[in-house]
């Protein structure tokens, strides 16, 4: 059995408070606005993601776990998973003093500018990262400088059998865009704040606003950056970061399709327009073979690649 059986739709249907789809196109759920149809539960509170799990387990269906779809490219023809997604539900906001506590659903833009307007800062420079409070945290995301891993104080998780765990900062092992979590959904962070003059920290919220504007093409649907920054130096002053190497390169413009290279940042391939998945695939082969061949650097994606069967790319779950 898999996901688009309307049999094991109707049962999760009766099971949840929120709502679940059949047949729904996963370009809604994508930042880039790609990917085929698919059956998408969306959770209404956070223990329907348990019963979600625990159910998929029990008539062997695999599950994919999806925030706001900024960091995932999602098949042309759609997933046979049940595609489980955490948005409206899953978005609360508790503050006590410093320690505030984030739903998995939450857009983390605006995580990032409520606590800058309250006076707490940590994750305000978060404005720039285009995804949810989950999503960030299960990936380690960050810009400016911070990741989620600095302010980090528990991590609410649903385990593969629908268990619970509040997880401590220390048994996280976050590393640079990595959570450790894999094969858990986040649920909810706790994280800690510090105390800042609100006004500052709203200035310089609004400034990084302005900088992400201008420097990233996110009036083109994208995934934000698309390859890891590598460890290993290319060998030549200046080239330091993915999007250096691809611009290096001369790869700015490249097009496979309706997916292309941005001209604004390098790192950032966008749908320019009716593009595909396979697109965006052909862009990805091309810029890697290109700058492993000019600088002997192998790019490593940052974007999760989803496959047909709901799997992501490289993992062996």
């Amino acid at each position: 059995m898999n996901a688009r059986d309307s049999v094991f739709a109707e049962t999760l249907r009766a099971a949840i408070s929120g709502d679940v789809r059949e047949r729904e196109p996963l370009a809604r759920y994508s930042t880039y606005r790609i990917g085929g149809p698919a059956t998408v539960a969306l959770p209404g509170r956070p223990e329907d993601v348990a019963t979600l799990i625990r159910l998929s387990e029990g008539a062997g269906v695999r599950w994919l776990a999806l925030g706001l779809g900024s960091n995932v490219l999602l098949p042309d023809e759609g997933v046979d998973a049940l595609v489980i997604r955490l948005g409206k539900g899953l978005d609360r906001v508790a503050a006590e003093g410093s320690r505030w506590t984030l739903g998995a659903g939450l857009p983390a833009p605006l995580a990032a500018r409520w606590s800058a307007e309250k006076g707490w800062g940590g994750i305000h420079k978060m404005i720039g990262v285009p995804g949810s409070v989950g999503g960030g945290v299960f990936m380690n995301a960050g810009c400016h400088g911070t990741s989620w891993a600095d302010v980090v104080e528990t991590v609410t998780v649903v385990g593969p059998k629908g268990e619970s765990r509040v997880i401590p900062r220390r048994d996280v092992p976050f590393t640079y865009r990595r959570s450790g979590l894999e094969g858990w959904i986040v649920l909810e962070t706790s994280v800690q704040l510090r105390a800042e003059p609100p006004e500052r920290l709203t200035e310089e919220v609004n400034d990084l606003f302005r900088w992400r504007q201008r420097g990233t093409p996110f009036n083109q649907p994208c995934c934000g950056s698309v390859f890891r920054n590598p460890s290993q130096a290319a060998g030549v002053p200046g080239l330091r970061t993915a999007g250096q190497l691809i611009e290096a390169a001369g790869l700015k413009g490249l097009a496979v399709g309706g997916a292309r290279v941005s001209p604004v940042h390098a790192n950032y391939i966008v749908n320019a327009g009716g593009a595909t998945a396979a697109d965006v695939l052909g862009v990805i082969e091309r810029v890697r073979a290109i700058v492993l061949d000019r600088f002997a650097v192998p790019l490593e994606l940052e974007v999760k690649v989803v496959g047909p069967e709901g799997r992501v790319a490289g993992t062996q779950d």
